[in-house]
């Protein structure tokens, strides 16, 4: 039988590829703002704000999962989690607060129709550059955990402790992720239309972030066998890793190709998989750590009594949360394929 502490692991894993699929997607939607041109640039924001707008609050609901499971389950690892990163970490927080803010800000003054000098562009600024940054942190906390660069703080350190994680691996994983984001976003947005224009203008970026996430993933590879010689060791004798570097492969290709024929909702789980499957062998390749090299699942753990709690609240919870989730994307997801938004 699975030990508690396994469980427990897996249950943040889920809640962390949930965070990807659909929080990333949010993130990435940012990006396409910031980089929104042409005669259709208002178009494609305006598509953008209506896909997101329902649900992106919602999805932080796995973000504050994975942190109160690792707070409770394994409270050694959180304190030299959130001690040694403590920098990138309190961005993020303020990058999640500050994109929430603008967004909620500027839909307001689109929807009483403000005349406020630039009131849209100063709220959409701040929404697309918190969308930016904050997910390229989030891979950099990745990556410094896994590249055995953080450490619990000695008595006499000084502030360059701080700042452990700031190497080209972990900046790496952080750029890798945020393209990742924008890959996933381009190819659900495909399907929040059905005006050709708008489709093809996603379409294309999409397959561009595909082509920039497989230059990115060689460069993560070949950062990691200076930085995290042990997830590539892991890599490299491991008998899953052949069989899932072809699926992820497959997975690329087909979104490539279904992106190329128009089959957008193809296209869109190739996407999603491709990404899980990426965040699946990381978490393979770094397990039972949590931090590495010190920091496992096993000794970092609270006591048994706690976990036990823990895994009873959280299923208690998730007979709450899923159905409640099912039912939010039913609502306003359940018919992906409308047409408000034209490209006139």
């Amino acid at each position: 039988m699975p030990s508690l502490e396994f469980i427990l692991g897996l249950a943040m894993m889920v809640a962390l590829t949930f965070y990807v699929v659909l929080g990333g997607a949010d993130y990435g939607g940012g990006v396409w703002d910031l980089l929104a041109r042409g005669p259709r640039a208002n178009a494609q924001r305006e598509l953008i704000a209506k896909a997101i707008g329902p649900i992106w609050e919602a999805n932080h609901v796995w973000l504050i999962l994975i942190v109160v499971v690792l707070f409770t389950a394994f409270p050694r690892a959180f304190a030299l989690i959130f001690t040694a990163l403590h920098v990138p970490l309190l961005l993020i927080l303020l990058g999640v607060i500050l994109r929430g803010s603008a967004f909620i800000f500027r839909a307001e003054d689109r929807a009483r129709g403000s005349t406020r000098l630039n009131a849209q562009g100063r709220g959409g600024n701040v929404f697309a550059m918190a969308s930016l940054v904050t997910p390229v942190l989030l891979g950099v906390v990745i990556g410094a955990i896994s590249s055995a660069s953080i450490r619990a703080p000695g008595a006499n350190e000084s502030i360059r402790y701080f700042f452990t994680w700031f190497t080209p691996f972990p900046l790496a994983v952080g750029l890798f992720a945020v393209v990742l984001f924008a890959l996933l976003a381009a190819a659900y947005l495909t399907l929040e239309t059905d005006e050709p224009a708008l489709q093809d203008d996603f379409r294309g970026r999409a397959i561009a972030a595909e082509l920039v996430a497989g230059l990115l993933a060689a460069v993560v590879f070949l950062l990691a066998g200076k930085e995290a010689p042990a997830i590539t060791a892991t890599l490299a004798h491991s008998r899953w890793t052949l069989p899932l570097q072809i699926s992820t492969a497959l997975m690329a290709l087909g979104t490539v190709i279904f992106l190329w024929t128009r089959r957008f909702r193809f296209a869109r789980v190739c996407a999603a998989g491709q990404v899980i499957l990426i965040l699946w062998g990381w978490a393979l390749a770094q397990y039972p750590y949590l931090v590495r090299p010190e920091m496992t699942i096993h000794n970092s753990g609270a006591p048994r009594a706690t976990m036990q709690a823990l895994l009873w609240a959280l299923a208690v919870g998730g007979a709450l949360l899923f159905p409640s989730y099912w039912y939010l994307f039913r609502v306003f997801k359940g018919d992906t394929q409308t047409a408000p938004v034209k490209s006139g």
